[in-house]
Formats: C-alpha cells, structure tokens, sequence
C-alpha cells in the first residue's frame, strides 16, 4: 500500500486530535508532524515534504490562506482547508485546494474528502491536452486551471468562464469547448452551460419548477431535465 505523508496545521489541539482520529480509518495516511500556527506551518512544510496538509483558516499571525499565498499553490502540498466557518470557501478553491471542511466534521463528509484527495495525490490528473484555458482578463490574458474553473456559458461565438465569482471571454463556441473539456471532470447541463462535476454543492428544485444545480461559489445554473439523470449520476461518482 502506498504511503501518504500528512501535516496538520490548527491552532486548536482538539481540532487536530479530532483529524488524527478521522484519519485512522485511511492507513495509508501517516501524521508526520503538527503545527499551531500558519508560520510553523511554512517551516514544517520545507522540512518534512508531507503530500497533504490539512489546514486551518483562522491561525494566529498567518492563516491558513496566508500560507498558501506566501508559499505559492504552485509549490504547496495538496491542501484541505478547516475552518468553523462557510465563508471562505470561494478563496479556498481559489487556491486550489482539494477540499474545505466546515467544523465539526462528520465522518461521512471526511471520508469524501479523502477520496478527493487520494485522486489528486495518485490520479493522472486534468488532460494534458487542456490542462489550462487562456481567457480574456481587465488586463490583457490569464490562465486559469481547469480544477480552478466552475462553469462555462455559451455567449454567442464566445463561452463566458466563470471562476470564483468572476467571468471571463474565451473566444470559442461552447460545443466546441465541451468536445475537448469532457474527459476533464466537465458535463453539459444544459444547451447553454458546462459545469465542473467536483464544483456540485447540490442539485436542487429551481423555483420556477425547473432543476438547478448549486455550485460552491453560491451561483445557480439550470439544469435541462434530460441531462438531469447524467448529472446527478456523474456527481454520485465523485463522492
């Protein structure tokens, strides 16, 4: 079995107890160190290379999203983020963490995390074809990462990228965009949008009668009820 090695990172030893607990059920995570605070987070990460970090928001002097901007996501371990609070969950995918867990954590919502992360830590990842989309920003171009990406809406001979609550212009139709995103985690729920599968909160009753699904930033897209079936079949899958 291979062998995952993990630091927590939470200013409450309780809250690290409790995640040392959750984690017996996942041999092949090891704890290999504990930090109190985002600081001695930054250090222990240098000297212990873990692969996971679980890590707390609120920390006294660096919190937990401090942490990851000091370091760069580019150069962090794959990250789960704990907090008390909801919050924060649109800055936390930003920073391309794997998953936020809101206190207390249940042992059902923690086992799907780990799967999360077990699939970032030993999938193949996004496709290597489009592992990232070059959009159009304020200032010129940015690239934004698929994983960093939530839905896709047609607009004309453009699709419109939303990623953390912000819109962006990829001059490409959508059908064309959905041919090369599919294998990449993304599922067409209706003529108009994609979204991402692993960005699903929930699949609810709209109140015009129709579905929609929520996604973690809060925004709501219709679902088509012909598409309905496959989508809620693909987020099974995932959790």
């Amino acid at each position: 079995m291979r062998e995952w090695r993990v630091l927590l990172a939470d200013d409450e030893p309780a809250a690290r107890r409790g995640v040392r607990l959750l984690l017996a059920a996942f041999p092949e995570f090891t704890v290999v160190g504990e930090c109190r605070n985002g600081r001695e987070a930054l250090e222990s990460i240098d000297r212990l290379a873990p692969d996971l970090i679980f890590l707390d928001v609120q920390m006294p002097e660096v919190g937990g999203l401090d942490v990851v901007r000091l370091r760069t996501p580019e150069r962090m371990p794959a990250v789960v983020f704990l907090t008390a609070y909801d919050r924060y969950a649109i800055s936390a995918f930003d920073v391309e963490a794997v998953d936020y867990l809101v206190k207390p954590v249940t042992p059902a919502r923690f086992a799907r995390a780990m799967r999360r992360v077990k699939a970032r830590l030993s999938g193949p990842g996004p496709d290597p074809a489009l592992p990232v989309l070059t959009v159009a920003a304020p200032r010129g171009s940015r690239v934004l990462p698929l994983h960093a990406v939530e839905w896709v809406e047609s607009a004309d001979h453009y699709a419109r990228v939303w990623s953390a609550g912000r819109a962006y212009l990829l001059r490409e139709p959508l059908d064309r965009l959905e041919a090369r995103m599919r294998g990449a985690g993304f599922v067409r729920v209706h003529r108009r949008a994609l979204v991402r599968v692993a960005a699903v909160r929930a699949l609810r009753a709209g109140d015009g009668g129709g579905d929609v699904v929520e996604l973690v930033s809060g925004a709501r897209v219709p679902v088509a009820r012909r598409r309905r079936s496959a989508l809620a079949e693909a987020v099974k899958a995932l959790r």
